[in-house]
């Protein structure tokens, strides 16, 4: 009887997973790369003017990306009636600047006077809120314990304007001492928005090809798995864009229609804030209950419950109605998971990661489920190989 020949340490089934001897390769790799980024790190002053120039493009990209998810199903409508991509282009071009003309002219005066009148009476609802709440207090159970306690809600309210004007006075201070930063923030932010309609045009003219470009540049047995995860995130990034703002939309326009039911002061105020801060699952919702919220409860009770009322509906119909008919399943992702990406993005990277973080989840998703499916496969090859062999070694 022969001796069973011993397996080597590169012939095991877990080293043959990783790639065999390849793994010793692989480990070397990722010590240079980590070499190789501690060297970076300490000449990092060399990449400054890289790092300008990527946060100088990064806001037009993003924001001709969204168009181009937007209008790219408008353009192949017009293209299935016979239109060229360049005319359908010129008419795309030319229907945006008309809705945009419109809304300049007869929605947005009605939007900054409604506005104005609530920056100019929202101190008057907040004071107004805080003397509620502390007759409340005063005869509620606990009204003895909250008058023998050491805080005056008077007191506050008569040191509240003061502290209000100290607090102007200090951020004018501050704008004013940096005031060159504010201006030329302020002209980057237009130079990128006078720059989105060139990339958007070139986008919508080429977009599609882009990938097919990207494609050419890698050896061929990785353009099938690179084909296909190009598609998965553009389907993902389609159905997330086009459903998540058709939604605000529509959340938008209900809660419009509900508070002029009710009776509620600044509907179409509100209706807007709530379809802006809508693009952000669960915490945008939050955020544009408060003020509402605020001046229903100065109002009258009865309008608060109202309010509830309207928003409990709209967060029904919007939950079971509109976003599984409008994004279906293509991006379902659970609500736990939605708040830690939009913690973790918001803390990462501010504003700009609250807003980009989940579509950044999905991209992320999609390459690491698809790096998944390889291991799989070359796990399930190796595996179907080394059961091969066992079955040779036992015929003979």
């Amino acid at each position: 009887m022969e001796p069973e020949e011993k397996q080597s340490f590169f012939g095991t089934n877990y080293i043959r997973f990783l790639g065999g001897r390849n793994t010793l390769f692989t480990l070397i790799a990722l010590l240079l790369i980590g070499l190789v980024i501690f060297i970076f790190r300490e000449v990092s002053f060399i990449f400054n003017p890289f790092i300008v120039f990527m946060q100088t493009v990064v806001l037009p990209i993003i924001l001709a990306l969204i168009l181009y998810y937007l209008l790219r199903p408008v353009l192949r409508l017009l293209e299935g009636f016979k239109i060229s991509r360049i005319w359908g282009i010129v008419i795309i071009f030319l229907g945006v600047t008309g809705i945009m003309t419109l809304i300049t002219v007869l929605v947005l005066p009605f939007l900054r006077d409604q506005f104005t009148n609530l920056i100019e009476e929202f101190p008057s609802y907040f004071m107004q809120l805080l003397n509620n709440i502390d007759a409340f207090l005063r005869n509620s159970i606990i009204g003895d314990y909250y008058s023998g306690s050491s805080f005056d809600i008077e007191r506050l309210l008569e040191t509240l304007p003061v502290n209000i004007g100290e607090t102007i006075q200090n951020a004018a201070s501050m704008i004013v001492s940096g005031i060159t930063g504010f201006i030329s923030t302020i002209t980057g932010f237009v130079l990128s928005i006078v720059i989105v309609p060139f990339i958007l045009f070139y986008l919508l003219k080429d977009g599609e090809k882009l990938p097919q470009y990207a494609l050419k540049l890698l050896p061929p047995r990785f353009r099938d798995d690179t084909k296909d995860v190009f598609r998965e995130m553009d389907r993902q990034l389609s159905a997330y864009i086009q459903g998540q703002l058709i939604v605000a939309f529509c959340i938008g326009v209900m809660i419009y229609i509900g508070f002029l039911i009710i009776g509620m002061d600044y509907a179409l105020l509100l209706g807007v804030l709530a379809m802006v801060t809508s693009v952000v699952p669960y915490i945008g919702p939050a955020i544009a209950i408060t003020p509402a919220a605020i001046i229903a409860l100065v109002t009258s009770p009865f309008m608060l419950v109202k309010l509830a009322i309207v928003w409990t509906v709209v967060q029904l119909v919007e939950g079971n109605l509109i976003s599984p008919q409008v994004m279906g399943k293509t991006l379902f992702i659970h609500p736990v998971t939605i708040i830690f990406v939009l913690l973790t993005a918001g803390s990462l990277f501010g504003f700009v990661g609250v807003i980009l973080g989940i579509p950044g989840y999905a991209i992320l998703r999609v390459l690491v489920s698809h790096i998944y499916k390889l291991f799989k496969r070359r796990y399930n090859k190796h595996e179907t190989d080394l059961e091969k062999h066992y079955d040779y070694t036992e015929l003979h």
